[in-house]
């Protein structure tokens, strides 16, 4: 049975992470100088000077994390490394996103449509920097259920058995690989995924994957740079799901050294 939900996937938008992401700052801040201001007497019993020291202290993280969001957003918009993208990538990587799906939940928001957010503001972070990748260092990590469950020729760590028959999108991402020189790879898990980049030891992985996937691929990688790509679910989750081969074309060429 067709999942509509599923069946129109629509393009993620970075803008709804960047407001969720603006809002937890403001949040922190608020969080910050509440824990300042209440205990403030209190610090003044002890040392007159102690509050105006406390309250430098948090006014520096304030600053440190309004500072941060700046810079993303500026990253963000103008495609551009401005300043610690790197570093600002792991902090919402490892801070931001959980703090954004809990605040996520309270509005009434999926994790899926947070999740894809994310997704699309890690592409846009990845690709401020600017890299430039030998083909031999670039790895197209891809999901098992890219491929057609009624084949009998399953291509897991050996896409070369490719039929070419045409049926499923694994034709055309191996014939992707082969002209780019690339390496390419299809994994059953987590786990398996997580073997092939440790034994290829690649300098970015191009992941094609769920929203949960992806979000948990790429905070395993980092500092690795992820380009994450969802695929299209027309028949529900984790069977015969497709992807658009031209995405990933475009990811390539954005990122292939002379391209």
């Amino acid at each position: 049975m067709v999942n509509k939900k599923d069946k129109a996937q629509q393009p993620p938008k970075k803008r709804l992470f960047v407001a969720l992401m603006g809002f937890t700052c403001f949040l922190v801040v608020g969080i910050i100088y509440l824990s300042w201001w209440i205990p403030t007497k209190g610090l003044a019993n002890i040392h007159p000077d102690l509050p105006r020291l406390i309250g430098m202290i948090f006014g520096i993280l304030s600053g440190v994390a309004l500072l941060g969001t700046l810079l993303l957003v500026l990253t963000t918009a103008f495609g551009k490394d401005i300043l610690f993208t790197k570093f600002m990538r792991g902090v919402v990587i490892k801070f931001l996103l959980p703090l954004i799906e809990l605040l996520g939940r309270l509005f009434g928001l999926s994790k899926d449509t947070i999740r894809q957010s994310f997704v699309a503001m890690n592409n846009s972070l990845v690709a401020s920097q600017r890299l430039k990748i030998k083909p031999d260092r670039i790895l197209i990590l891809l999901p098992h259920c890219l491929q057609l469950a009624a084949c009998e020729i399953k291509v897991t760590g050996e896409i070369d058995k490719c039929l070419r028959c045409g049926r499923c999108d694994i034709m055309g991402l191996a014939d992707l690989a082969q002209k780019y020189s690339v390496d390419i790879s299809v994994a059953t898990g987590g786990t398996l995924a997580r073997k092939v980049i440790v034994e290829k030891r690649p300098k970015l992985v191009l992941a094609v994957a769920c929203e949960r996937d992806l979000t948990s691929g790429i905070k395993d990688c980092y500092p690795l740079p992820v380009i994450g790509v969802l695929n299209d679910r027309p028949f529900g989750p984790c069977f015969n799901t497709k992807v658009d081969v031209e995405k990933i074309d475009e990811a390539l060429r954005s990122v292939l050294v002379n391209s």
